[in-house]
């Protein structure tokens, strides 16, 4: 129903007003009570589909990347769609309006979606507000840093959030990789890197139950780069990796909102985001679990990246373009 019926009506109008429209809705929804509706419909409940990663039991591998649910509005009514993980943020530690608008925009014959929203939230505290009424829900906590907050202060930054967050997710994210605040990027290289994973360790370890941390990567990075990431890894010691997040190249792309500035999710991205997962895979010789991003638009899509290494996967842009279906038709293969 929703490829056939609700997603063309969507796709004429503007992609971030029908984000909030249907936010609105869903939430709207389970007010009425459908919930367990949705859940009669979408989710898939065997105890052969459960996995246990960084410590964690996970009741499907099939989670919500990060970016869907910033602000930690949705995350009940959205495992009701087959989630097996919930990702809010990314979260900074005061609210921010992220770029201008318009920063959001389809590229429908490429499947695709650029952002450049900027991690635009309401703060780490709102969010903490609506996380204490979890019931169950397996939360992961992305992080970063204000735009404001220059690169040599940005440990400050990602440590209010840990600390915040900490009695409130399961396991965090640090946001290193997204395209669209000024300088970011430059964080992933070697040395603040680890500094900063260092930092976050040595907090965590002061917690009587640590919880994982782990760090989303960017697709663009070269093999000299992930080969850095893996020592880094092994150097600090953190629990994961997320591969990946959004790309800034604009290869092979032929829909008319092709150059807008931001990074590119969705089909375009399946090939390399698999790419990267192979490779750390093979050459850190399977040392560190890795949640699969990038481009999953079919239970093939996500099978390959499964197969490459992957311990768990998760959805963005495929769960706008092909709805919560796709999340029953992954965990059913997996039970075949």
């Amino acid at each position: 129903m929703y490829k056939f019926l609700l997603r063309p009506i969507f796709f004429l109008f503007d992609p971030e007003a029908v984000h909030h429209f249907t936010f609105k809705v869903i939430k709207w929804t389970h007010k009425l009570g459908l919930g367990s509706l949705f859940r009669a419909l979408y989710v898939v409940k065997d105890k052969r589909l459960e996995r246990e990663v960084f410590g964690l039991r996970f009741p499907n591998p099939v989670g919500l990347a990060a970016g869907f649910d910033k602000d930690a509005k949705l995350f009940q009514e959205l495992s009701n769609f087959g989630f097996g993980f919930i990702e809010i943020g990314t979260l900074t530690p005061k609210s921010q309006p992220g770029n201008p608008k318009k920063r959001l925009f389809r590229l429908k014959s490429d499947q695709a979606i650029i952002n450049r929203m900027g991690f635009n939230n309401g703060g780490v505290e709102g969010a903490i507000t609506r996380l204490r009424k979890n019931k169950g829900v397996l939360i992961g906590g992305n992080i970063g840093k204000n735009k404001v907050t220059p690169n040599e202060e940005a440990e400050n930054d990602y440590q209010i959030c840990f600390e915040a967050l900490f009695d409130h997710v399961d396991y965090f994210v640090v946001n290193v990789s997204s395209p669209n605040t000024p300088n970011l990027r430059a964080l992933q290289d070697k040395e603040p890197l680890t500094k900063l994973l260092l930092g976050l360790k040595k907090s965590n370890s002061l917690k009587s139950s640590p919880k994982p941390i782990l760090l989303k990567i960017a697709p663009d990075l070269t093999n000299e780069q992930l080969m850095d990431i893996i020592g880094i890894v092994e150097e600090t010691k953190i629990d994961g990796i997320i591969a990946t997040n959004t790309t800034i190249s604009r290869e092979g792309l032929t829909s008319e909102n092709k150059e807008e500035q931001g990074g590119l999710s969705g089909k375009p991205l399946t090939k390399r985001s698999t790419e990267v997962i192979r490779f750390l895979s093979e050459k850190s010789n399977r040392a560190f679990p890795i949640i699969g991003v990038g481009g999953i638009h079919s239970v093939e899509d996500a099978l390959e990246k499964l197969e490459a290494g992957a311990s768990l996967v998760q959805l963005y842009t495929g769960f706008i373009y092909e709805g919560p279906q796709l999340i029953k038709d992954i965990n059913k293969a997996l039970l075949k």
